[in-house]
C-alpha cells in the first residue's frame, strides 16, 4: 500500500498548484477544488487566506523524496 502525501502540483497549477495538489490527494477533479476556493474567496475572503497559507505550508512536488 503506497502513502499520500499531500504537495502542490507541478503538472496540474494555475497560479500555485495548491487546488492542483489538494485535488490530487484527495483523488478528485482538481476543478472542483478551484471553484470551492474561489467561493470561499468570493462570498467570505477567507478563501485567499487559506490559499495563501496553504501555499505557504505545503511542500512542492519537487521536493517530496519517492
Amino acid at each position: 500500500m503506497s502513502e499520500k502525501k499531500l504537495y502542490r502540483s507541478e503538472q496540474n497549477r494555475v497560479i500555485g498548484g495548491v487546488c492542483g495538489g489538494i485535488g490530487e490527494y484527495l483523488d478528485t477533479d482538481p476543478t472542483i477544488i478551484r471553484l470551492i476556493t474561489a467561493f470561499l474567496i468570493l462570498m467570505m475572503g477567507s478563501g485567499i487566506i487559506l490559499y495563501i497559507l496553504a501555499w505557504l505550508i505545503i511542500p512542492k512536488q519537487s521536493y517530496i523524496i519517492k
